[in-house]
């Protein structure tokens, strides 16, 4: 039941990550290609990294409930959703930061010109 509100939460999560991205135009609405590549390395670095992990004993599920789904063993299918919405989430507030910081200095050298 759990799990099950858990991967509900992610999915919610991740669409309204696309909402954000297609309002602001951040990520895959600004550059579909560019975007689609840098979140497949960042989802490839993250599972490989899980994977690893798992393969030196370091992650394991232990007594935490999934829905039952496993890509691989000690790997659900929530923990690649989860590193989909981390990285989208990532990029679109990088790219919002990013956005404001150059809003920011357009001010000031408007603010300095009239000076």
């Amino acid at each position: 039941m759990i799990a099950a509100a858990y991967l509900s939460l992610l999915l919610v999560s991740l669409g309204c990550m696309v909402v954000l991205d297609r309002r602001l135009r951040l990520f895959f609405w600004h550059d579909a290609r560019r975007a689609a590549a840098v979140l497949t390395a960042g989802l490839a670095f993250f599972l490989t990294w899980d994977l690893g992990g798992i393969g030196l004993g370091i992650f394991f599920r232990g007594h935490n409930e999934t829905i039952g789904i496993e890509l691989a063993p000690e790997l659900p299918v929530e923990e690649p959703i989860f590193l989909l919405f981390l990285s989208y989430l990532v990029m679109n507030l990088f790219l919002l930061f990013r956005r404001g910081l150059q809003v920011r200095a357009r001010r000031s050298e408007h603010t300095e010109e009239r000076l």
